[in-house]
């Protein structure tokens, strides 16, 4: 028995659309969307516009107050400094729960990471790094640990489009994530954790 594929909705597509733009980085923090044009923009009807940008504001991507325009989410120096803290013990949890073991599907989006040329969007990248964390997390096998670190998964992303300077030479983001998962990989699970600390250590608010 085969299922029927059915083509990508008005919605998601332009849902996707405005995402690898707003991850980009090419719609900075604090630009305002409004709906009327990017009705003319795209082409949709204005209630199609409003359903792709209730999706992004349900992913945190964006934000909007009653009777205004959807605003591209800002990230904030303080607000970074306040995400490692909540994530950092998070993934040293994951890395030492999973010290010695590797993570096919984290192997995979490395992989996609490093096969991407070198002007692919910055979106891609981040993608492909979301999917990695998220394989780790998955991996571990707790759905509570999967629900605390989806609840992190926004401003994560908007937080790595103000890395996108950093890593202009994509090679040193894919270094970073090999020495990340081989550190795993091999154990124990202090040296796991360390190798966590230090991935983490980027200083995100000085960018």
């Amino acid at each position: 028995m085969t299922l029927p594929l059915h083509p990508v909705s008005a919605v998601g597509a332009l849902a996707d659309a405005l995402r690898r733009r707003v991850l980009s980085g090419e719609i900075p923090p604090g630009t305002t969307l409004p709906e009327q044009e990017l009705s003319a923009l795209y082409g949709v009807a204005r209630p199609t516009v409003r359903e792709a940008l209730a999706v992004l504001v349900h992913e945190g991507l964006l934000r909007r107050e009653r009777h205004r325009s959807a605003q591209v989410a800002e990230v904030t120096a303080a607000d970074l400094d306040d995400l490692m803290f909540v994530r950092r013990p998070l993934e040293e949890l994951t890395a030492t729960s999973l010290a010695g073991r590797r993570v096919a599907e984290a192997d995979a989006a490395l992989a996609r990471m490093a096969a991407l040329p070198a002007d692919a969007p910055w979106s891609e990248a981040v993608a492909e790094h979301m999917a990695l964390h998220q394989a780790l997390v998955v991996a571990v096998g707790s759905p509570r640990l999967e629900r605390l670190y989806g609840m992190l998964a926004a401003e994560t992303r908007l937080g790595l489009v103000r890395l996108r300077a950093v890593y202009s030479d994509r090679h040193v983001l894919v270094a970073e994530h090999r020495d990340l998962l081989d550190a795993i990989g091999r154990g124990p699970g202090e040296a796991a954790r360390e190798a966590v600390v230090a991935h983490l250590d980027h200083g995100w608010g000085d960018h």
